[in-house]
Order: C-alpha cells, then structure tokens, then sequence
C-alpha cells in the first residue's frame, strides 16, 4: 500500500461498494491496535441506533447470540432427519427448533431450545426449492426461500407484476413443487456495484465495489463487481491484485490475490463512525439474530437476519443460497462485509430500497465462498 489510511486502523468495509478490507495500514499501526474486547463497541452502538435497543440490551442480546449458534449445532445433530429450521427469537433471547418428530420434544429442550411442532422437515423443503432453483425465472419474480418459521418455501412476487403471464406460468409451476406460498413484494432486488466515484473503495475498470473479508493471500468480495483475471487497485488506485476467481449469477461470489504492497488483516473497518471490529471466526449466526454491515457509502448499519438459502431473481440471472436481512445499503456497497459479533457471515450481494427510507440487503455466506476456493479466512 502506497500511503496510510486516514482511518483509525486498517478495516474491512462492509456490502455495498468497497471497503478496503485486506487494505492495512501500516504494520506499526496495526500491530498498536489493542485487542478488541468481547463485546465489540462498534456492534453495539450501532446496534444501538439501528435496532432501537439500549447498551445494555444490544449487549445482553449479542451474547444471546453467541449462545444460540452453540444450540443450533446442537439440536441439529439431536433431529436429525427431522430437522426443521431453527431461528432466534430476539424476545425470549432463546433459539427456537422446528421437528417434525414429537417424540423429540423434551431431549430439544433439555439441549436449551424452545420447540415448534412441523409439518414438513428441512429436507423436503429444500428438495421443493431445488426444484425451482433449476426453472428461469422471469423479472416479477423476486426471490424464493425457505421460510422455517412458516414451514413453507416462500416464493415472492412483485406485485404489480404479478398478472404477467409468465409470471403466473412459474407460480402455477411452484405450488406444483411441493409446500409452496406464495407472497407479495414492492420491488425486485438489485445488485449494488456503483461507478467509480470517491470514497475509500477498490476498483475494477470502471465499477467500485467493497472488500468483503482478509483471506489468507487476498480477499473475498462479490461476484458481479468482476470477472477473473480482471485487474484490482485500491482506494488510492495503485495496483492490487487480481480476480482470481469470480461466478455470477448463479453465485455471487469471488476471490481478489493481494500484492504490490498490500497486504491483509482480519478486520472490518468502522470509518471512524465505531471502532473496527476484529474478525476472529465465521460460525454461521441463526435466522433471527442481528447482524451489521459497513460499506463504503453507508457505513455500519445493523438490522435482523431474516431468511437462508434464498434465491433472488437478479436482471441479470437468479443467484442461489443468499441469505436475507433488514439491512439497509446503497451502491458502491456490493462486497462488503456481513458481521454478527466477531463472527464472519458474508459479503454483501444486492438488495431494494437504502439507508434513508430503510430496504433489505443479501448477502453470500462466507464459508461457502472459504469452501469453493479452498481459502483460509484471516482471523485475530
């Protein structure tokens, strides 16, 4: 890196249009970092202002959390085949398990899980979502998922689409798929690369995108913001690195090599709006945890993990296994970080709406990205 960051240190930036994640600054500076404390600061005042929740709340529920991800691994393995879904549920600060086997009921509990009775297990749900992942879906579809609280694959359409002939050629050929519901939307998601303008992004040709997350050689970052082989530079434009690897759509997902002088660190940068966060891991948070993001055109914005394993109807193609947030973000955000905790979740893909109105943003989990290309994420 040719000259040192303005900002306190070196950071990954969050969705949404390039932050400088394997970007550091220089290793005086970041060797000074003081170890980040086990309630991050910058989560919990952003949590704060975007979830309407005290200190102490925002703290209380972020250990909640981490307690859940624990439980969730547990009662997995406990259902086995009659696994349903789980999720947070941020009122009761206790994970919820859905089986489609009673019998099981008081070993769940007795594992730290509140339990729902369902009718479908995971397995069959998801079996009925491939099915519509392999059929083309035409603009006024939106997005498919499955809902685990519904215990349904969900399948939105946008509204004032929704008579459009093709339209009602796929849902008349999803609710044939299996336990299908179908549901309204106000607008089709959107991917959020944005043309080179200032700030503190990477670029690619013309297009500024954010890094998501310090790998072991390079960063992770979205799909649509380049193709490999395609070249990187920096905030400051000097030469980076290269994609090594990219798939969109389909995926939405990619892989950037670090070089010339730059290099990485397990962060993800608070823009002197919160500390930055130290990355120290990549368990999966459950549906129903908050969740926060930074991009370099909005910053830290937290909200609720909403669904996994959503495919979403892009212009461009459909793009499978996103997961769904209350997360706002505008262009120039795409690639960016996913945090909950200290814990790597994804980087940002695309989403409706912003951060003045409010929206919804998607991610791609990181670990499936970590799986792909064989990368090692940089942790604390």
């Amino acid at each position: 890196m040719r000259r040192m960051r303005t900002h306190a240190a070196a950071s990954v930036l969050v969705t949404l249009g390039a932050a400088v994640a394997s970007l550091a600054p220089t290793a005086q500076a970041a060797s000074a970092a003081p170890a980040a404390p086990e309630m991050s600061p910058g989560l919990v005042q952003a949590m704060q202002r975007d979830l309407n929740l005290t200190k102490s709340e925002a703290e209380h529920r972020l250990k909640a959390e981490q307690d859940a991800i624990t439980v969730e691994q547990r009662v997995r393995k406990l259902a086995g085949g009659s696994y349903a879904g789980s999720w947070f549920n941020a009122g009761t600060g206790r994970l919820t398990v859905a089986t489609t086997d009673a019998s099981l009921t008081a070993e769940l509990r007795a594992a730290g899980a509140d339990v729902r009775h369902a009718t479908y297990a995971a397995a069959r749900l998801d079996a009925a979502k491939e099915k519509l992942d392999k059929v083309t879906a035409p603009a006024g579809v939106a997005a498919w998922r499955v809902d685990q609280k519904a215990n349904r694959v969900v399948v939105d359409i946008v509204a004032d689409q929704r008579a459009d002939n093709d339209v009602r050629s796929f849902v008349a050929r999803a609710l044939k798929a299996g336990p299908v519901e179908i549901r309204e939307v106000n607008a089709a998601p959107e991917t959020f690369a944005a043309g080179t303008v200032g700030g503190d992004p990477y670029y690619t040709g013309n297009v500024r995108c954010s890094i998501g997350f310090s790998v072991h050689g390079g960063f992770v970052t979205a799909g649509h913001c380049g193709q490999a082989g395609a070249a990187v530079r920096g905030w400051d434009q000097s030469p980076v690195g290269n994609f090594q690897g990219s798939s969109f759509p389909g995926n939405d997902y990619a892989w950037v090599s670090v070089g010339n002088g730059w290099w990485t660190v397990p962060v993800v940068l608070g823009w002197g709006t919160v500390p930055d966060q130290l990355v120290r891991g990549s368990n999966e948070a459950p549906v129903g945890a908050s969740i926060c993001r930074s991009g370099s055109t909005t910053r830290w914005h937290c909200g609720t993990l909403l669904a996994k394993n959503e495919t979403v109807n892009y212009s461009q193609g459909a793009v499978q296994q996103l997961t769904k947030t209350s997360v706002c973000a505008e262009p120039g955000d795409s690639g960016g970080s996913f945090i909950s905790g200290d814990q790597a979740q994804g980087v940002t893909s695309g989403g409706w709406g912003n951060c003045s109105s409010g929206g919804q943003t998607w991610y791609q989990p990181v670990n499936e990205i970590l799986t792909r290309y064989g990368l090692r994420l940089h942790t604390a």
